[in-house]
């Protein structure tokens, strides 16, 4: 069935306008219905305010004891992280999202790729650790160290889901089973957030995660990803068969040709792709050459302790013992 605003189908859309199944379809798509035709009573919409509502929650319970956290993680967290994932499911978006296959490729680059990292830099983890009473610390703490999330945040593996999901979901009778069911839909939403988050946490995350690889292990992984965009997106492309099988072309939109569209679709997909893997690839680097300046430090530090112990021990034995007085 397809997912259509009921804005649309009230106001926008002539009754005569029908696709299968007799559900009225979108009018032509422009960038003003993104802002305009925006909907707030999906169950993403109350996930996104609650973790919005937790994160300052946790903020500003720090602030009340005098400790700090960085301005920067709550707004990676609340703007391009959360905010990101509102932008491409809470906004008009979500009315086009099963009508073009080039929309739902910006809601699958922003919700697999864009959000998760900067979720991660939030480090939401980290601050309900700090935050959280004895026994749920100690709960959340034995769920991070748990068998499972070794096994999923280790990096092959993450590596291997991110990209083989895709491949799982378009090129299978699956995509098509999602245009049709809505739930299955915002269900395939919400993957790609987890997805996203176990590829890109324990690459570029800031919280306490179990068997993290070293930075040069990180940007192997990160080069590798860089490729594997673009051949998705070139296969789209280039196939000769339409994605989700007749459903495009029977919804009957004037003002869209669904292989145009599809063209289109793939492009987001390799240029996007390239563009986030190696804007994220800088991003590691950077984190890389800071964190060696901070272990370059302590080690300068260590070292200027030690000397100075040797220093204090050499004056003790240079100095001779006092003259006892007859």
């Amino acid at each position: 069935m397809l997912h259509v605003d009921p804005i649309f189908a009230a106001t926008s859309v002539a009754p005569s306008t029908l696709a299968a199944g007799g559900e009225a379809v979108p009018p032509p798509f422009t960038i003003a219905r993104v802002f305009t035709e925006t909907r707030l009573d999906s169950w993403l919409a109350l996930g996104l305010v609650l973790a919005a509502g937790l994160y300052l929650y946790g903020v500003h319970r720090l602030r009340l004891r005098g400790d700090r956290w960085p301005v920067v993680r709550t707004v990676c967290f609340l703007g391009p992280g959360l905010g990101g994932i509102a932008s491409v499911t809470v906004s008009g978006l979500h009315a086009y999202d099963t009508a073009l296959l080039s929309v739902h490729m910006i809601q699958h680059m922003v919700l697999s790729m864009i959000a998760p990292i900067f979720l991660a830099l939030g480090a939401p983890v980290t601050l309900a650790l700090r935050t959280l009473p004895v026994r749920p610390r100690k709960r959340l703490l034995a769920v991070v160290h748990s068998r499972i999330a070794r096994i999923y945040s280790f990096p092959l593996v993450a590596f291997a889901i991110f990209v083989v999901n895709p491949f799982a979901l378009y090129f299978t009778d699956l995509y098509r089973y999602t245009l049709e069911h809505a739930w299955a839909h915002e269900l395939v939403h919400a993957h790609f957030i987890m997805t996203g988050c176990v590829f890109f946490w324990p690459l570029l995350g800031l919280d306490p995660l179990p068997g993290r690889w070293p930075y040069p292990g990180r940007a192997l992984l990160m080069v590798l990803s860089v490729p594997f965009h673009t051949v998705l997106g070139l296969t789209i492309m280039q196939s000769t068969t339409l994605f989700g099988g007749d459903w495009y072309p029977s919804l009957g939109l004037s003002w869209s040709d669904p292989r145009d569209d599809q063209v289109v679709a793939g492009g987001v997909l390799w240029a996007g792709g390239e563009f986030v893997s190696v804007t994220m690839l800088a991003v590691l680097v950077l984190q890389w050459v800071k964190q060696s300046e901070r272990e370059a430090r302590r080690l300068d530090r260590e070292l200027d302790r030690q000397e100075a112990r040797e220093r204090a021990a050499a004056a003790a034995q240079a100095t001779p013992p006092p003259v006892a007085q007859p």
